[in-house]
């Protein structure tokens, strides 16, 4: 995949981010399947750029509908004959048994009081043996959380590895990596895909209750 397509696709963060693509791609097929799909909290709209790059037809959604970048980015591919857009409640999603595949990218801390809810309505909106993609930030260590309530966004609140079995309660089978040490605290994009590349290299030695991306599948 070209670099310019995965930075429109991940937006932030790349190296360490663009890890939930890779890890996706080799765990679950979604190449020219046809399938539906819906991506929860868009923003700008990368997963739904990078399911209908596969050949999927999305659904994509944020509380208030996505940014205007969300439909220049999907002009820009020649995507938006295969995606819709639409405002929806992670929290209250008004679909059972429709989607193959649900997708997100860092949405469950900023809905603190409602994680498992979260969860279970999306696992509501899948179909029978559906997939949810996820890739969201996770506590990791108290120097992120100095740093996060210095320069973060305000009122999140970041999972935790031990809420995960909670959290995913409802699914027949989760699995997950993480990915991420220092890559965040980079103060603009050249910092990050800098550090996210040591983080890269680190990876092996960090433990994973130190890393701050959670990336994962869990299925129906």
């Amino acid at each position: 995949m070209e670099r310019e397509m995965i930075r429109d696709i991940v937006a932030w963060d790349i190296v360490n981010w663009s890890k939930a693509i890779k890890h996706w791609q080799n765990t679950v097929p979604v190449l020219n399947k046809g399938y539906e799909c819906l991506e929860l909290g868009s923003s700008k709209g990368g997963m739904s750029l990078w399911l209908a790059l596969n050949g999927n037809k999305v659904l994509c959604t944020d509380l208030n509908g996505p940014e205007e970048a969300a439909y220049q980015i999907h002009e820009k591919y020649n995507c938006s004959s295969k995606i819709t857009y639409g405002s929806m409640d992670a929290t209250n999603i008004p679909h059972e048994n429709k989607f193959d595949v649900v997708i997100f990218k860092s949405i469950i801390g900023g809905i603190p009081q409602d994680k498992a809810k979260t969860l279970t309505e999306i696992h509501k909106a899948l179909k029978p043996g559906g997939k949810l993609l996820f890739a969201e930030n996770l506590e990791a260590t108290r120097l992120h959380k100095i740093l996060r309530k210095n320069f973060g966004t305000k009122g999140w609140d970041y999972l935790r590895m031990d809420e995960i079995n909670e959290v995913f309660a409802a699914y027949n089978k989760v699995t997950y990596t993480t990915a991420g040490f220092f890559g965040c605290m980079g103060r603009n994009e050249w910092q990050r895909n800098f550090l996210g590349n040591v983080d890269t290299m680190l990876n092996w030695i960090i433990p994973n209750r130190s890393k701050y991306i959670l990336i994962g599948v869990a299925e129906k």
